[in-house]
């Protein structure tokens, strides 16, 4: 089972930094016994880790060595692989790069490393029925991609970043297959790689009559990409930790 991490983004949003976003320290973590800094990526490197993945593939941009000098070659055991996205083309191209590594059958893991989510084990919710999104409620859904299901969790519609919201609950990650992920690098490509948001790809995927699911598995999401975001995960953190 493969965990893709995009981790080519520059973080505007809380820049000026002096290394990339995802190695910001959010929390602590005990090494043989002695406390030290957490990076806001090994939350969800834990999580897919805890969800049974093999290998992890970290899409970065030209200039994150950093994270290839914090990771080496593997976490615990698992093994890591760096692909470079040359450009900031966005959310899509990120995931897209890579496919090469990912044959048809084997399951994919896909998670946004600048985030810090609850329960723990909220990727094991996710079965094998296809593309389907771990969905969190949030207070703030015209923030992220809002995901309205019908009744038996199908999705109907992902609403990209949109005033008026109509639902409280967005994916903060998803499962699907190798073939299914190439199916959508190909619509992708079909549309003239213009979709740099997956919400806007997933629409045309389900216009198309593909089919996608959401499981309302998530107690808590936060986007550590801004000071506000940064400031709700120590608080948090400190409410799971009391």
């Amino acid at each position: 089972m493969w965990g893709i991490i995009p981790a080519a983004g520059v973080g505007s949003r809380i820049q000026p930094l002096a290394f990339s976003k995802e190695l910001l320290p959010v929390g602590s973590r005990l090494d043989h016994g002695r406390e030290s800094p957490r990076a806001v990526s090994e939350y969800l490197i834990d999580r897919m880790l805890t969800a049974g993945v093999t290998h992890l593939c970290m899409v970065i941009s030209p200039g994150k060595s950093d994270l290839v000098a914090y990771y080496g070659a593997g976490v615990r055991g698992v093994p890591v692989c760096y692909v470079v996205q040359p450009e900031p083309l966005g959310l899509c191209d990120a995931i897209f790069r890579a496919l090469p590594f990912i044959g048809p059958e084997e399951r994919v893991i896909i998670g946004l490393p600048d985030t810090i989510w609850f329960p723990e084990d909220g990727l094991t919710r996710l079965g094998d029925q296809g593309l389907s999104f771990l969905l969190f409620p949030v207070a703030h859904p015209e923030r992220f991609d809002a995901v309205v299901l019908d009744e038996g969790g199908r999705v109907l519609e992902i609403q990209v970043k949109r005033d008026g919201a109509t639902t409280p609950w967005v994916w903060g990650a998803l499962t699907l297959r190798g073939a299914e992920l190439a199916a959508l690098h190909r619509l992708h490509v079909e549309r003239d790689r213009q979709d740099a948001y997956l919400g806007t790809l997933v629409n045309a995927h389900l216009e198309r009559g593909g089919v996608a699911w959401g499981v309302r598995a998530g107690e808590s999401y936060v986007d550590v990409g801004t000071f506000d975001g940064y400031r709700e995960a120590l608080r948090l953190l400190q409410g799971k930790a009391a």
